[in-house]
């Protein structure tokens, strides 16, 4: 095995010539892929004038250098375009949104969030989603503006998918 697992990165080997360029090689990935940023969402062109150290993903139907590169992460270094094949569960920050992006299917999703609960101060505030609420019905005493903020409290929930 010439090559890291994950991230396809040069290993080098006993008597190896050039050990200099391979390890160069492996830090400029790994420079690109530790707590990742990328400059914004998807885009298929590379910048007319990209800063060294920035780094972008790449959209589908990618050209120029990026042509063939749909979905790599693509960091600009002092050699130039270097490409990273994403791996499943990668995670990237947008630095334009501040969102984070999340390779998942094979694709970059944006702005999700998945937890089984959500706790604000140690209090959970939010757990998994509740069986749907019965709007009220019938009743001796019928109070249309009670029915009306409760209708819409259900609603609001519902609409938040936190009921059902």
């Amino acid at each position: 095995m010439d090559q890291t697992a994950r991230f396809a990165m040069p290993l080098l080997a006993p008597g190896q010539s050039q050990k200099e360029w391979f390890h160069n090689e492996a830090l400029q990935t790994v420079d690109a892929l530790l707590c990742a940023v990328v400059e914004g969402p998807p885009v298929a062109q590379p910048p007319t004038n990209p800063v060294e150290g920035q780094c972008f993903i790449v959209a589908s139907g990618g050209g120029g250098a990026w042509a063939g590169k749909d979905g790599s992460l693509a960091a600009f270094t002092q050699g130039g375009w270097r490409f990273i094949t994403p791996r499943e569960g990668l995670r990237a920050v947008d630095r334009a949104s501040g969102r984070t992006l999340l390779r998942r299917n094979g694709d970059w999703e944006s702005g999700v969030v998945r937890a089984q609960e959500v706790r604000i101060a140690d209090q959970t505030v939010v757990r998994e989603r509740q069986a749907a609420v019965a709007a009220p019905t019938g009743g001796t005493t019928v109070d249309a503006e009670c029915r009306s903020a409760v209708a819409a409290l259900l609603a609001a929930l519902q609409a938040h998918g936190l009921i059902g």
